[in-house]
């Protein structure tokens, strides 16, 4: 995704979060889901932690993009997802692309 992309979704976006985790959303016309992602040095401070976010966040979007509507989606990290184990980090975020689910079918 485009810095544009990012603009766009940033806009007007359909949210669901935790406190560790928000991934915003909003309907595109490509008929597929896109993934964009935000992990702020601020927040995660050691590369490594930012690299292991963003690979989970990015194969548990691999995983679920079959069943995701056909919107551009930002997940934001914030301060404490570093301290989420890989387990927790991946059920998080299960449960937040089913919230979105549900969201996308309500709208």
């Amino acid at each position: 995704m485009t810095p544009t992309h990012f603009t766009y979704v940033f806009q007007q976006p359909q949210r669901a979060g935790t406190p560790q985790i928000t991934i915003l959303g909003r309907l595109n016309s490509l008929g597929h889901p896109r993934i964009g992602l935000t992990v702020a040095k601020k927040n995660v401070k050691r590369a490594h932690e930012r690299n292991r976010i963003k690979r989970l966040t990015r194969e548990s979007f691999r995983l679920r993009q079959h069943e995701l509507p056909a919107m551009d989606f930002v997940v934001v990290a914030k301060k404490g997802v570093a301290e989420l184990d890989n387990r927790a980090l991946a059920e998080a975020l299960e449960k937040l692309w089913r919230r979105h689910c549900r969201l996308a079918r309500g709208s």
